[in-house]
């Protein structure tokens, strides 16, 4: 049965006439035209959709819409000028860029949670997100360079 299933993605409340089981990846790439969640493996495992629900880092490929009507959703469109993004800039981060949007999305999770994390934090906050390019080194580095920016450090 499809239904209008009310969501508020990046600071607007949107309406989504999809069936209450389908993907909130779905929604948000098919329905909302918001392509920087990555579809990579639609089991929860690799990290490329990662958004953020009700601030924390979550995988919309295997949360419902119908589990994320009353929730706040934080899609990589909805965060603009983030130190995260301009540590990933300034450090040249990307290679092929496809797993970027959720490896960004985890570390703006992580420094919400905790503004200074050890390279430990960093690890554990990205462990489950794949890089299939390896770049890994720039990404822990940029994480830490976020943190900087958002101290005011330059």
């Amino acid at each position: 049965m499809v239904g209008g299933y009310r969501l508020h993605v990046n600071g607007r409340r949107q309406v989504v006439d999809v069936p209450g089981d389908t993907p909130l990846l779905w929604a948000l790439r098919d329905e909302l035209g918001l392509t920087g969640p990555k579809y990579g493996c639609g089991v929860g495992a690799c990290g490329a959709c990662v958004s953020l629900v009700d601030g924390a880092a979550a995988r919309p490929c295997v949360r419902t819409v119908a589990d994320c009507e009353r929730t706040r959703i934080t899609t990589i469109e909805g965060i603009q000028d983030h130190p995260v993004q301009r540590a990933w800039l300034e450090l040249d981060v990307a290679q092929c860029g496809y797993c970027q949007p959720g490896q960004i999305m985890t570390a703006v999770a992580l420094l919400a949670r905790v503004p200074d994390p050890t390279d430990a934090q960093i690890a554990e906050a990205l462990r489950d997100n794949v890089c299939r390019c390896g770049t890994y080194p720039r990404i822990r580095a940029a994480v830490r360079r976020a943190a900087e920016i958002a101290r005011g450090e330059r």
